[in-house]
């Protein structure tokens, strides 16, 4: 399973997800595109996400392990990230 996601700061977010070894980033010139790129892969199956965050700049990938920290799609207690 692939994780995906947007955001403003790769380095904080990478190391908010853990530091996975095979994070893989690419950088978007508007938020069109990279809210486009997002909404493509999450169609693609094993990828998850939890879209419309409020960063746009950098899309990253990576995958899911026992070491990785993903967000619930709906933080709605506001804990933050949480281990799966």
């Amino acid at each position: 399973m692939k994780y995906v996601g947007l955001t403003d700061n790769p380095e904080e977010r990478k190391r908010a997800h853990g530091s996975p070894p095979d994070w893989q980033q690419r950088k978007f010139l508007s938020e069109i595109e990279a809210r486009s790129w997002e909404k493509e892969m999450l169609k693609r199956p094993g990828f998850r996400g939890a879209p419309s965050g409020k960063g746009w700049k950098y899309g990253y990938i990576y995958t899911i392990t026992s070491s990785t920290i993903e967000e619930d799609k709906r933080d709605t207690d506001n804990t933050g990230p949480r281990m799966r």
